[in-house]
């Protein structure tokens, strides 16, 4: 025990000693966040970019429906043909120009409306004239047809069927795939510090293999001993590293948003909001829909949910670190890894895409069951489920114990098979090894 101790302190103090270690856990976070700022300005800077229009209106019915708009200024043009409007637009350097045809049926008009621009025009400008045109054609019609917006509004109401379960309490649609997209989001975290941080293991391995260092150590201790602490000793680097960046990169993100005024500007993002779609935000507020939300998002198991991801967190790294220090100890430099790193990545890749088909279809479905259960994609799998809870209507006990065993002894056997890979295959040089004599070696007493 002392042994695999002074093993972990070692391999601990050796990464975050290291001047890379340390440059790189002060400099990552400023670099994230600058970018994030640098991405928020340029998108503050572009969005505040307003482009000029000019409308020549030939028909009777879209007259003053152009106005001044946050992403365009209209200008009218009158009495001239559509090629002198075209020439003004050109010389006068404007965004483009509306042409709407005369006409005595709003249909016919609106079907021949042309926007004429030297560049294609985006995605907000469209949808904002055609939003005002489409606006302008619906309201003429009811007034062709004497219906009032009030009475269209009650014929065009959608049904919804209330969901209740058997206690009583009402049900959301659509709130279990926004529960499982808020566990796939812990899922997707961990997936990605297994890949980053599992390499940190692989090329300590790597490194003490090549350097010749190994030789000496593996004389005085078992490679069991030696494969377990490198293991535990560069995941808690890893570990402290990832929690010094969340920690100073969310007060560094806090504080460039606060000073860039971004909290200011969400509450005066309503005032940004599309007619229609405000429309249909008032709709929704009016029927407590979004406090019904907020209350099921609220009721979500936050404790027991981080609880678990560090849980899942801690025994996910741990068994994919077995491997990647398996694949270090049987190749010579990291360029021998890559026939290996598909292999591994695959359950990863593979509970991400399946975790999301199925927890988002049936979160207590065979599928989602078996592969939260199975170690390998347990961790990614059973964070989507977890957000609805366990026990009850959740999570059944039973199945999270059950997989937090199976990742306990999965890792238990990974760290002996990889030892038995290490054993032999640190001390082999110069030699690309096959999974065929990575086989034999593991047979080897």
């Amino acid at each position: 025990m002392d042994k695999l101790l002074l093993i972990i302190k070692r391999e601990y103090m050796a990464k975050v000693r290291n001047k890379s270690f340390i440059v790189l856990t002060i400099l990552s976070p400023i670099i994230i966040v600058a970018m994030i700022a640098l991405v928020v300005y340029l998108a503050r800077v572009n969005s505040e970019e307003k482009r000029t229009i000019a409308v020549l209106d030939e028909s009777p019915f879209f007259s003053h429906q152009f106005t001044e708009g946050k992403e365009a200024t209209y200008v009218d043009f009158q009495d001239i043909s559509l090629q002198n409007a075209i020439d003004s637009v050109h010389n006068a350097g404007y965004y483009g120009l509306i042409h709407i045809p005369a006409g005595n049926k709003i249909d016919a008009v609106a079907d021949k409306i042309q926007f004429y621009t030297k560049e294609s025009p985006s995605m907000d400008i469209l949808n904002s004239i055609e939003g005002k045109i489409g606006h302008n054609v619906r309201e003429h019609k009811l007034q062709d047809l004497h219906i009032s917006p009030e009475v269209l509004a009650t014929l065009e109401s959608n049904y919804e069927m209330d969901i209740v379960n058997f206690s009583g309490e009402k049900n959301l649609k659509g709130i279990n795939e926004l529960k499982a997209f808020i566990g796939g989001g812990f899922g997707y975290l961990i997936m990605m510090f297994i890949i980053i941080y599992g390499a940190f293991v692989m090329r300590s391995v790597i490194e003490e293999k090549t350097t010749r260092i190994i030789e000496v150590i593996i004389s005085s201790v078992r490679p069991f001993q030696l494969m377990l602490g490198k293991i535990l000793g560069t995941s808690l680097a890893g570990i402290t590293q990832f929690v010094i960046w969340i920690i100073s990169a969310g007060i560094l993100t806090y504080v460039v948003l606060s000073v860039m005024g971004i909290e200011v500007d969400a509450l005066h993002s309503k005032a940004n909001i599309s007619p229609d779609a405000m429309q249909t935000i008032n709709e929704v507020a009016s029927q407590d829909k979004v406090q019904l939300y907020v209350n099921e998002l609220v009721k979500i198991p936050w404790g027991t949910l981080l609880i678990c991801f560090f849980v899942y967190f801690s025994l996910g790294y741990l068994i994919y670190s077995s491997i990647y220090a398996a694949i270090g100890a049987a190749v010579d430099n990291e360029t021998d890894t890559q026939q290996f790193m598909f292999p591994v990545i695959t359950p990863l890749m593979l509970g991400i895409y399946v975790g999301f088909f199925s927890v988002f279809e049936n979160p207590h479905g065979p599928i989602a069951v078996a592969f939260s259960l199975f170690p390998l994609t347990s961790p990614i799998v059973m964070m989507m489920r977890l957000p609805n809870g366990v026990g009850g209507a959740g999570v059944p006990w039973w199945q999270l114990i059950t997989s937090i065993i199976f990742l306990i002894l999965t890792f238990l056997f990974i760290v002996w098979l990889a030892a038995k890979i290490y054993r032999v295959g640190i001390l082999m040089y110069g030699k690309k090894p096959s999974y065929k004599e990575i086989y034999k070696w593991l047979k080897y007493k």
